[in-house]
């Protein structure tokens, strides 16, 4: 089978063999496409992760070979996520799931960017889904992305009717934005390119490319790791507010200015991967439509995946999906 695996600097394609279950519980799925993560590209341009990696997560796939106690079976297609939860640990029963040690051990085989992938029964049992009949594979491609953001806002705890900043317009800060509303916040977006601000105002959500002086939020969510970011939301958020940070960046000598967080009483906290339950309020987000994802994603297929890299890193465009299967 065809995989798209990290060699030195480069996305290459590399024949793997078959993916077989031999009597073990579980299934066989062909991938129809992947969407291009963020931490996919952070994982590549930073060599955190080894040559010969087949990186991919946001899958839909077709099941072609299952040995399940689930209903599942051959040819539904499927949402699903790479991580599950253990639901005892000392991680798990104070909500920090995506710390849980079984959390991070557990992924889909061998990852997304690949023809086959084999999912264990315990993705079958807690965070794979049918694909709603109203969505397209890219749209449902968004499933495991929104979770993140869901988890997110849950995380925020904002009040109905509160106000939140979200700095950054890539595809998390439109989803961020849409998600935020979903729940009863008042979403406000910045950027500094236009024609990301004008493409979150076609949502419906106020936009901006510089915000008044005397703008405040009750929570800011930062969906961009430029050092501005950070100016913004402290500038931003209102005394006893809350700054969430939802984006990766290389580590480096920039540090928080502690005495505002200090004196201001700031909530600063961090979200990165989401529950089952969480997956499972995105998916019904996304089959409601209270969060679109139209014109969102670039489709390429996956002879063409280092252009989606390459695009995605060039901010040529928001998102890719990379189209393998029919």
């Amino acid at each position: 089978m065809k995989t798209a695996v990290i060699d030195g600097d480069k996305i290459i394609l590399k024949e793997a063999p078959a993916l077989t279950l031999n009597n073990q519980k579980g299934a066989i799925v062909k991938v129809l496409g992947c969407g291009l993560c963020g931490s996919d590209i952070v994982k590549f341009v930073h060599k955190i992760s080894l040559d010969g990696t087949v990186l991919g997560h946001e899958i839909v796939a077709q099941i072609v070979e299952i040995n399940s106690e689930t209903n599942f079976k051959p040819n539904d297609v499927i949402v699903t996520s790479h991580h599950i939860p253990c639901g005892e640990c000392v991680y798990c029963r104070h909500g920090n799931v995506s710390m849980c040690k079984h959390f991070k051990a557990t992924n889909i085989k061998p990852g997304g960017f690949s023809e086959y992938v084999y999912l264990s029964e315990e993705h079958l049992q807690n965070v794979a889904h049918l694909k709603p009949e109203n969505l397209t594979d890219i749209e449902a491609s968004f499933y495991e992305p929104l979770g993140c953001i869901v988890r997110a806002v849950k995380r925020a705890n904002l009040l109905e009717g509160d106000t939140a900043l979200v700095v950054g317009l890539g595809s998390i800060g439109i989803l961020t934005a849409q998600c935020l509303k979903a729940f009863g916040i008042n979403a406000v977006g910045c950027d500094l390119i236009q024609e990301r601000v004008e493409f979150l105002k076609s949502f419906g959500i106020d936009a901006v490319k510089e915000l008044p002086e005397n703008f405040e939020a009750d929570g800011i969510f930062m969906t961009s790791g430029a050092d501005k970011a950070i100016d913004t939301a402290l500038k931003h958020v209102r005394n006893g507010g809350k700054i969430l940070v939802f984006s990766s960046t290389p580590h480096d000598e920039t540090s928080y200015p502690n005495n505002e967080i200090y004196y201001r009483e700031l909530t600063v906290l961090g979200s990165y991967s989401p529950s089952p339950k969480d997956l499972k309020d995105s998916l019904e987000l996304l089959k409601t439509k209270k969060v679109k994802v139209d014109n969102i994603s670039v489709e390429y297929s996956l002879d063409n995946i280092q252009q989606a890299f390459d695009d995605t890193m060039a901010n040529k465009i928001l998102k890719a999906y990379i189209k393998i299967g029919n």
